[in-house]
């Protein structure tokens, strides 16, 4: 099969498009035709060989967590798909972009989603859903998200106005109109976050969710007043040091399935920027390092 993969560490030049063997659906899993996959930053600390001594890959290694694709194989035990449903979902830590991949957390994506919008879901669903799980019941609260436009914070801010919350989202301006559109009452980052906020919600704020690759959770904690209900997925160490939560996302199809059903509902629809051919492998990953937004690889 076609596939991206990387024969040693480092920049996006290390990745190129080659044979691989292809992997087949073991129990508790499927196998997916690969339509087409997402770049997630943990994609590209994977790739420099970051995450070696958390999460080690064998090389040559195949980028990739999530992928869309239709399903063509079936493992033992698995129940409630069938070969030839469209699904989206979670392969390993490193092994998703290719013609084919194993999933082993999945969730039927909705029809009115586009390709590149279901490639996108996966990771960003399971994230933003761990996120919402962690902060418990959210009706008629405000809550709070730094870095609300991106992938994982326009799925959280979806997730988190469903449950009935007021949310409150930081954006660079050119995606204040995005914010508004789904409904988030929008503001910038950096300095003086605690006064804009004050201003949008007199009444406080109950929760934090620090989506963004900014140095503001302690702002955040400070904003909330309780570290306890402030949680990342950015900066585990210093939420260690102030009582905050870091949340990871897990391979749970209960997760990706919040994401489906909103989506079926018009409730959510995630975030897309670029979407580059697998041929183009290593210019997806300059992008998605460059601060280019959400990147779709094509692969079908």
């Amino acid at each position: 099969m076609r596939a991206a993969r990387f024969y040693s560490f480092g920049a996006p030049e290390v990745l190129t498009v080659d044979e691989a063997p292809e992997p087949h659906a073991v129990e508790g899993s499927v196998r997916v035709k690969v339509q087409a996959t997402s770049v997630n930053p943990i994609d590209l600390y994977v790739r420099m060989g970051a995450l070696q001594q958390v999460y080690p890959v064998d090389l040559p290694a195949i980028p990739g967590r999530d992928a869309v694709g239709i399903v063509d194989e079936v493992g033992a035990g698995v129940t409630g798909v069938a070969v030839g449903d469209r699904v989206f979902g979670l392969g390993g830590i490193s092994d998703t972009t290719a013609e084919y991949a194993v999933l082993t957390a999945w969730s039927a994506a909705p029809e009115d989603w586009s390709t590149a919008q279901a490639a996108a879901a996966g990771l960003a669903t399971a994230t933003a859903a761990a996120v919402i799980e962690a902060l418990g019941d959210l009706s008629g609260k405000t809550l709070l998200i730094e870095g609300a436009s991106g992938a994982v914070g326009t799925a959280a801010a979806s997730f988190a106005l469903a449950a009935g919350a007021t949310v409150i989202g930081t954006g660079s301006e050119r995606n204040q109109a995005h914010l508004e559109a789904m409904g988030v009452i929008p503001t910038t980052y950096g300095p003086g976050l605690a006064d804009r906020v004050a201003a949008l919600a007199p009444q406080g704020v109950d929760a934090a969710f620090h989506s963004a690759r900014a140095d503001s959770l302690p702002a955040l904690v400070k904003i909330v007043g309780d570290a306890n209900n402030v949680v990342t997925v950015v900066d585990k160490q210093t939420a260690a040091e102030l009582g905050a939560r870091g949340v990871d996302a897990r391979n749970d199809s209960a997760l990706l399935d919040l994401g489906a059903r909103l989506g079926r509902e018009g409730r959510y629809t995630p975030r897309v920027d670029r979407e580059v051919p697998l041929a183009d492998i290593a210019e997806a990953h300059r992008l998605a390092g460059s601060g280019a937004g959400k990147v779709v690889v094509t692969v079908a």
